[in-house]
């Protein structure tokens, strides 16, 4: 193995793993830390923790389990895998978890770039944007879990960590891999990259040769398999056919349209908070319902800013997404032993509690679905799945993701 991701989500792990795929290399994404060896001639192998709300101490083990797997196969550079839009809290988790590996791996510089020009996510003077809105006025400030209301990302990672956050500006970043080199501190540090085109990330890759320890979200993988000799390739896919059915969780603003429109031509099922908490509906009641429709239904509790936060004030944050997402995990368990064979899932938080319900263990990452998403086999099942962060995609994502899931690559 050459590189090791620590992935803080489902949604994220699969991302970065068709990033380094469509860069040439063999890649498997691990649900939680495996308990065997990664297969000798894998080239990345990306574990996905389910740990960018979890409690930091919780975080920061997670992680550092992760990372003692991962270079015990041998990886020779780890890049911790973070959201493109950095979410996180002033506690963190990002912040203690570089720390924690770079305390474990030696690392004196932490290069550090969440942008994702593909998706609209740029990073100019050390500012986060979403397509031409400053991060905190992109609907992000409305996140249930991590509202991100300041785009500075020296401020936001400064907040989380004992060590200096410096900055490297895009006129350096143009200037080529040895000017970014040339620009690292003389001393520890962690380091806001700005990258704007899809050609400073391979500049970045570039400079990064050798660097133990990376962070960011998927696009800091473009430049990096090239160190390695690798070329672009795509990804195989073999057909899936068969029940499929689409659960949603996210809130963001983009899976809230693609809910709209999917609704408009597939039947249609509303999770409340109200409903999961008291247990009025039940993994069971959810299953039948989505079992005795003819089309691919929705199931989905993605509410508006307004709702999500009257459900707070009255349930608490924890106890109403820990609600929705453990009737999504045993739906998803329900689904698969009758027989579902294809799920679109809508939000890192509702994918990870997908992906633990299916007792999914690796994923076979397949082409993409849309930028960021691809389609993937869930291993030693016949079951695809395309799990998808929840500003990802077009309006008609779910509906492309399904067809897509029954054509040969």
């Amino acid at each position: 193995m050459k590189i090791g991701v620590i992935a803080d989500d489902f949604t994220g792990a699969s991302d970065i793993a068709l990033t380094l795929a469509e860069a040439g290399m063999s890649v498997a994404q691990f649900i939680g830390v495996p308990d065997m060896q990664a297969d000798a001639d894998l080239d990345a192998g990306v574990v996905a923790l389910k740990s960018r709300t979890a409690p930091v101490a919780q975080a920061v083990q997670e992680s550092l389990d992760a990372c003692a797997w991962l270079t015990a196969q041998g990886a020779e550079q780890i890049v911790f895998k973070v959201c493109s839009t950095f979410d996180s809290t002033p506690d963190g988790n990002i912040g203690p978890v570089l720390e924690a590996l770079a305390a474990k791996l030696g690392a004196r510089h932490i290069m550090t770039c969440p942008a994702f020009p593909e998706n609209g996510r740029s990073v100019y003077q050390g500012h986060l944007f979403v397509s031409d809105v400053l991060l905190s006025e992109s609907g992000m400030q409305n996140h249930p879990l991590t509202p991100m209301t300041d785009p500075d990302l020296r401020r936001v990672l400064g907040a989380q960590t004992s060590w200096p956050v410096s900055h490297i500006p895009a006129q350096t970043v143009t200037k080529g891999a040895e000017a970014i080199r040339a620009a690292l501190p003389a001393e520890p540090a962690m380091i806001i990259v700005d990258a704007i085109h899809d050609e400073d990330l391979m500049t970045i890759g570039r400079a990064a040769k050798g660097e133990v320890l990376l962070c960011g979200g998927s696009g800091i993988a473009l430049g990096l398999p090239a160190n390695f000799g690798r070329k672009h390739k795509a990804p195989n896919w073999t057909p899936v056919t068969g029940k499929a059915v689409v659960i949603s969780g996210s809130c963001s603003i983009a899976t809230r349209a693609q809910v709209d429109q999917y609704r408009s031509v597939a039947p249609s099922f509303e999770v409340t908070a109200e409903a999961a908490v008291s247990g009025e509906i039940t993994p069971q009641i959810l299953a039948d319902w989505v079992l005795s429709q003819s089309d691919a239904p929705l199931v989905y509790s993605s509410a508006d800013p307004d709702v999500v936060r009257a459900t707070q004030q009255r349930f608490g944050r924890a106890t109403a997404a820990d609600a929705i997402e453990a009737l999504f995990s045993d739906l998803a368990a329900i689904l698969s032993d009758r027989g579902v064979s294809r799920l679109v899932v809508a939000g890192g938080e509702t994918s990870g509690a997908v992906v633990n319900g299916l007792k999914a263990r690796e994923l076979k990452i397949g082409p993409r679905i849309a930028a960021g998403v691809p389609v993937v086999h869930v291993g030693g099942t016949g079951m695809a799945l395309a799990l998808k962060s929840g500003n990802f995609g077009d309006t008609d994502f779910f509906e492309t993701a399904l067809k897509m899931m029954e054509t040969a690559s």
